[in-house]
């Protein structure tokens, strides 16, 4: 054997070819669901009993165990994937979170409840599988040479399919070849649940204008000043006064009347339809601002002139790269994030996270209206999370209206199936042209395989991942970076 191949072959001794999508749902169930329950926060309910002044329910941590199975006669025991497989069963095991409720700032109750069950992957940290030697795994009816990286769902094997999207907060310039403006700008602000796209456009007369949610192609000085960075020369200064930044004074000149934060925010609220009195307008405005402008860089009022100054910044890219007209290639592989099982699931769990606090807050003032409300305990439905989270599985309709994302495997052959658990869509419509997305590019290069792709419509936009491809585990490092950034000198201001 020649070194190369030992080489391959230690590397397959320790690493598994999916190795990759057994590690993000591992990062999902160890921090990924604990960081969703996190976002939910105290659920308040607006109805509660007349006797008390406050009451809220905190949700805290949550976890879970290796699957088992409770019988018709109420035994409980560990279930192996060979016997969900015959017996028609998801392979599952239950979510566990500890739950309290704080009266009038004190903690009443508190208890553990099961909230609903996960299908767990086989080979993960979390099925029985994991870490089985080789008799071990036939002893339980397994092939040894299977990879798992799948779920079992009512006997079915489901596999979720790794979905490629351009990277989030990142900003995208590119010449239009129509419409009133020569470039435009596009970023993607992801925070939790929200996936809000923003334009920039510069029309012909100079003056830039921003595009997200409500707010349709308002003038972004107007923008910059309701976030309370008011003073021109502050605005200059943060956008810079070189020669290729002269369009930024048609800018400022078509906001001179904006003299105060109010001004800038009684104008936008003009501009999105809001016709109420003037507080209320204002509160609205601002609101708004707080939840859809740029939410990756908070929701909060105090994230206000850090998005302003975040505007500048981008403002300033805008008119470098307009000016020098070179715009950023899109399908460059590191302008492209892979959402992994782990990905998918978190967005899943959130998403049915919420029903299922909206359904505990429903039943609790149902209950507090008839008088006969006792314990928090009887308000929360384990079944609504399971049913919710098994149905998206099992159909693979999934949240944001995607098809297709769950499917059944690829039991042709061993290299059908590999080939299946590997597999890469993207989210871009095979019915329209887009060349340059279904185009092989040079950053492909060992990621992608060049040759495995279907023909007809889907071509180029179903691939494959080559078979050494690792991909890394984003977004837990971000910690990290800023307190490197920090002490060689960036200042958070």
């Amino acid at each position: 054997m020649n070194k190369k191949d030992l080489l391959v072959k230690k590397y397959f001794e320790d690493h598994s070819f999916i190795e990759s999508n057994i590690k993000s749902f591992n990062e999902f169930v160890d921090k990924g669901m604990q960081e969703v329950v996190a976002e939910m926060g105290e659920i308040i309910p607006t109805i509660i009993p007349q006797e008390i002044e406050s009451f809220k329910i905190k949700l805290d941590k949550v976890w879970i165990t290796k699957p088992h199975l409770i019988e018709a006669d109420g035994s409980k025991r560990d279930i192996y994937p060979i016997e969900a497989r015959l017996r028609n069963l998801t392979y599952s095991a239950p979510i566990y979170l500890d739950v309290s409720a704080h009266i009038d700032n004190v903690q009443r109750e508190s208890f553990t409840t099961q909230v609903g069950k996960l299908p767990i992957m086989l080979r993960s940290k979390y099925c029985h599988l994991h870490d089985l030697k080789e008799e071990d795994l036939i002893t339980h009816g397994e092939d040894p040479g299977d990879p798992g990286g799948y779920f079992i769902l009512n006997g079915n094997e489901r596999v979720l399919i790794t979905v490629e999207d351009l990277a989030s907060n990142k900003l995208f310039i590119q010449e239009e070849t129509s419409g009133p403006s020569k470039f435009s700008a596009k970023i993607f602000s992801e925070r939790g649940v929200y996936r809000i796209p923003h334009l920039i456009e510069q029309m012909k007369d100079g003056v830039i204008y921003l595009s997200f949610t409500r707010f349709k192609r308002v003038p972004i000085i107007a923008v910059i000043k309701s976030l309370g960075l008011i003073r021109d020369d502050e605005i200059v200064k943060f956008i810079g006064t070189d020669k290729q930044y002269e369009d930024i004074f048609i800018n400022l000149y078509n906001s001179t009347e904006l003299k105060k934060e109010e001004d800038a925010l009684d104008f936008l609220a003009k501009r999105i339809g809001i016709t109420q009195s003037r507080e209320m307008k204002l509160d609205k405005t601002r609101e708004n601002l707080d939840r859809y402008l740029l939410p990756h860089l908070g929701t909060s009022p105090k994230d206000r002139i850090s998005k302003a100054y975040n505007l500048c910044k981008l403002i300033k890219r805008f008119l470098i790269i307009t000016k020098e007209g070179i715009t950023e290639d899109k399908d460059h592989y590191s302008n492209k994030r892979l959402k992994l099982s782990g990905d998918l699931l978190a967005d899943l769990f959130r998403v049915n996270l919420r029903a299922l606090v909206n359904d505990i807050l429903y039943n609790f003032q149902r209950l507090v209206k008839r008088g006969k409300f006792h314990s928090v305990k009887i308000v929360i439905r384990d079944k609504l999370l399971t049913s919710r989270i098994k149905s998206a599985m099992a159909t693979g309709s999934w949240v944001g209206g995607r098809k297709g994302i769950s499917q059944n495997i690829d039991r042709t052959n061993f290299l059908a199936t590999l080939s299946h658990l590997k597999r890469v869509v993207s989210l871009l419509s095979t019915s329209q042209e887009n060349f340059e997305a279904r185009a092989l590019h040079g950053t492909h290069w060992g990621r992608l395989c060049p040759l495995e792709t279907p023909e007809g419509t889907p071509i180029g936009l179903r691939k494959n991942l080559a078979m050494l491809c690792d991909i890394t585990q984003d977004g837990h490092n971000e910690e990290k970076v800023r307190k490197l950034l920090e002490e060689i000198g960036l200042k958070n201001e």
